[in-house]
């Protein structure tokens, strides 16, 4: 006989960084998810030119951490470190273990906020298909998506995300010396995608690579409009 998979759920403690909790009465909450090999606290960094007292900004970090250089031996105090959101192995229970983490996290950051606050949520990077999934398969209900810097996850399931979008904002973000990225047919081919599925986004294209560069964050922010209470 072979081996027999099976799966237990344990207690799980994650981490996350705010920007704007010193904010007196937010009107916007942010949602920003990073993307492969980084860490919470040094992505939410990038941030900071939105941290003007109008918006709370949390970047939760992915569960699972790894040393990303390519060192032999023994990891040090001088080791860098990521995260990633998941990988192909049991990639299903990843995806149910982290849309699970993302609920939670923002039941818990807007009910302390004390008053309704609108939801944005960007993912970068690996982070686009950990965003588009916890906004089609979890609870939050987002008024904009920001999917900055790669592709929706080919298996999301457009009827679901198509009923969980009804109303959201969505833009696709892509820097134009971004690799295959910045192929316009590739863009084209995704802007398709989510047209079939009703859903019309908007496309913000700009002079850059693989980053978040500040001046494009806040041209991002303010394509929104200025944050409002719900």
């Amino acid at each position: 006989m072979g081996a027999v998979e099976h799966h237990l759920e344990v207690v799980r403690t994650a981490r996350y960084w705010v920007l704007g909790e010193e904010a007196p009465a937010p009107r916007e909450a942010w949602f920003v998810l990073h993307g492969y090999k980084q860490l919470a606290r040094r992505f939410l960094r990038r941030f900071e030119p939105l941290d003007d007292g109008t918006r709370l900004i949390v970047a939760p970090e992915a569960l699972s951490r790894f040393y990303t250089g390519a060192e032999t031996g023994r990891h040090g105090p001088t080791s860098v470190v990521g995260a990633t959101w998941m990988t192909r192995e049991d990639r299903l229970r990843e995806i149910e273990d982290y849309v699970r983490y993302l609920d939670r996290l923002s039941r818990m950051v807007l009910a302390d906020a004390g008053h309704d606050l609108p939801v944005v949520v960007l993912g970068f990077s690996q982070g686009v298909a950990t965003a588009a999934r916890w906004t089609a398969l979890g609870a939050v209900r987002a008024r904009r998506l920001v999917l900055w810097a790669d592709l929706l996850p080919p298996d999301l399931d457009g009827e679901k995300a198509a009923a969980a979008w009804a109303g959201t904002d969505i833009m696709l973000v892509r820097g134009d010396a971004d690799g295959a990225f910045a192929d316009p047919a590739l863009l084209e081919a995704e802007r398709a995608r989510l047209e079939a599925w009703g859903v019309r986004p908007r496309v913000h294209r700009y002079a850059g690579g693989h980053d978040i560069r500040p001046d494009v964050l806040v041209e991002v922010a303010a394509a929104g409009g200025p944050p409002r209470a719900g």
